[in-house]
């Protein structure tokens, strides 16, 4: 058997030096990790719902979803934290015969003083400027218009309007269906350390507000028929502001080792972000209903931002994160990386034991700092058992399925880059330096050699116990099969010190 030199003619009979150049063993095989954002759009976009489109910025947002929904604001809370990933969009139109959610503001009084009424809506600070002698429906009228008048660092609206009438001010959200129930109204949240005086008080004398949360909307997408229509594509991080039985179960079959993106013949891997919040007892009970591999979930009590603000936030950080390193901890020993959400009061905040609990309950956590900052404690998936009901952790860590889609990956630019249109012999013959033959055991060694360079990196780990153990044999037919014993590289979590003293 000659030297194989790809492409060239043995038909040749023209004089002269040829080269060939082979770029089969230089393919490092960097790949860009893609995210998808699913979200609402208004009748004002002019996307096509249910079409994915790559996201030119939080400008073309405005122009494509609408200023102010759900999706342009998604946008630019996620190009916040990560300025430089891919992003595609997937917009929803709202569904037919979805109700808007609405919660008003009702202030009565006239002011004795001149002030401002620090209003938070949907963790946005909001000024309304009052003028000694005003009355309520005055004060309303200014509300309404400030409200309107708003609009974000990104240029985006509100999600919601307004309109004042006898002292009231209504909001009604942009988009049509549940996520707007997730709205929040409040008054002088961040209190008097902030100058906004007593938490729930317009902080202007004379001026009383009664607020009524956000109820009546109804009726979300189904997400069926929309990620059926994405292309063969690999989004690793994708955004999912719903948490409904039916939104998740789309999600997971989607994603999932049956028939979705994680099955062999697929191989396109993708995990699904998302958040829950609300008392304690209302999120383990939302998350201990869940067990999947492929979904990782934020939750939190009494935060001014919703909670869809928190699982594209805790997406775009973890996406930032990942890409770098897929190894290294989205959370950290004291805390890891940062959401632009507001955090709790100190009264809401989880305590340790509470943590503890929804870590095991399958929620991540979050911690915050002096300043006022959230940080990712710990970030897991939602997995929490095995098919036979037992406890599992082998999926705990969010890390796990990304060290395995990288590691996977890897292995599958290597064969594929240098041993595409190659001869498969039976193990044990004898192959000529440079031929086009192969045995599974040569596979095998690029396989095992791969290993100890990502080993070095830190992606896995004890790459001589994996060389004694992985396996290779030819299963006829042009099949060859190998058994990859994969041990992943490890996340510091936690240290536990036994600090023993004595007196001098």
């Amino acid at each position: 058997m000659a030297i194989n030199v790809p492409g060239y003619s043995a038909s040749n009979r023209v004089p002269g030096v040829f080269a060939s150049v082979d770029a089969s063993q230089a393919n490092t095989g960097q790949f860009n990790q893609l995210t998808l954002l699913i979200g609402q759009m208004t009748a004002s976009g002019s996307a096509a719902a249910g079409e994915p489109v790559i996201s030119a910025g939080v400008g073309d947002a405005h122009a494509s979803y609408g200023p102010g929904s759900q999706l342009a604001i998604a946008v630019e809370r996620y190009r916040a934290l990560d300025t430089t990933g891919t992003v595609y969009c997937l917009p929803l139109a709202d569904a037919a015969g979805a109700t808007a959610a609405t919660g008003s503001i009702a202030l009565t009084g006239t002011a004795t003083t001149n002030g401002t009424i620090p209003l938070y809506l949907d963790g946005n600070f909001v000024g309304v400027t009052v003028s000694l002698g005003d009355a309520a429906a005055t004060v309303a009228t200014n509300m309404a218009a400030a409200i309107n008048a708003f609009t974000t660092p990104g240029g985006n609206p509100l999600p919601v309007t307004a309109v004042a009438a006898s002292g009231t001010v209504t909001l009604t959200a942009r988009n049509k269906g549940t996520i707007g129930n997730q709205g929040t109204i409040l008054l002088s949240y961040r209190g008097v350390a902030a100058g906004e005086g007593q938490p729930g008080s317009t902080n202007v004398a004379g001026i009383t507000a009664v607020l009524t949360a956000y109820t009546g909307g109804a009726g979300d997408p189904t997400l069926a028929t929309a990620l059926a229509n994405l292309p063969a594509v690999a989004y690793d991080f994708i955004w999912l502001p719903y948490t409904d039985a039916n939104s998740l179960a789309a999600i997971a079959s989607f994603l999932g080792q049956s028939g979705g993106r994680w099955n062999w013949a697929q191989g396109l891997f993708g995990v699904a972000f998302t958040a829950h919040g609300g008392t304690f007892a209302e999120r383990t009970t939302w998350s201990t209903a869940n067990n999947d591999q492929f979904l990782t979930a934020m939750g939190a009590y009494g935060s001014a931002s919703p909670d869809w603000h928190w699982g594209v936030d805790y997406c775009a950080a973890a996406a930032v994160s990942i890409r770098a390193n897929p190894t290294i901890p989205v959370g950290g020993l004291t805390g890891g990386v940062t959401l632009n959400v507001l955090a709790p009061p100190i009264s809401s905040r989880d305590s340790f034991e509470e943590q503890n609990t929804l870590l095991y309950d399958g929620l991540s956590t979050y911690v915050v700092g002096n300043a006022g900052t959230v940080y990712v404690s710990r970030a897991i998936t939602t997995y929490q058992q095995n098919a036979a009901g037992d406890p599992d952790d082998s999926y705990l860590s969010l890390n796990v399925p990304y060290q395995l889609m990288a590691y996977i990956r890897a292995v599958r630019t290597l064969i594929q880059s240098r041993f595409n249109r190659v001869i498969l012999v039976a193990d044990g013959s004898k192959i000529p330096a440079g031929s086009a033959m192969v045995t599974s055991q040569t596979i095998l060694t690029s396989v095992i050699a791969l290993y100890r360079t990502q080993a070095a990196s830190g992606l896995v780990q004890n790459p001589d116990i994996f060389a004694a153990n992985a396996q290779g044999e030819n299963g006829g037919n042009g099949l060859v099969k190998l058994l990859l014993p994969v041990m992943l590289g490890n996340q510091l979590i936690n240290v536990a010190m036994d600090v023993q003293f004595t007196q001098p």
